[in-house]
């Protein structure tokens, strides 16, 4: 059973990869971003969505973090 775990994983990563490669192919198109005044260089229009992407991921499990802590010091807080 383990073996094809195994197999299924490596084939999900594996359409994930593919998928990812394409977007970033059809996706070339240069793009400045404008955020607060602040401009960002040109660069192609999946990298800036892709950096979009891993900031949410990484700033949504921070803040559910936060908010967490600050229930269990306050518990009457909801």
């Amino acid at each position: 059973m383990s073996y094809v775990k195994r197999i299924v994983y490596f084939v999900i990563a594996l359409l994930i990869v593919f998928a990812t490669v394409i977007f970033v192919l059809e996706n070339k198109q240069s793009v400045s971003l404008v955020f607060l005044g602040w401009s960002s260089p040109e660069l192609p229009l999946a990298v800036s969505l892709i950096l979009v992407l891993l900031s949410g991921m990484a700033i949504g499990p921070l803040l559910a973090f936060i908010f967490a802590q600050k229930k269990k010091r306050h518990p009457g807080i909801s």
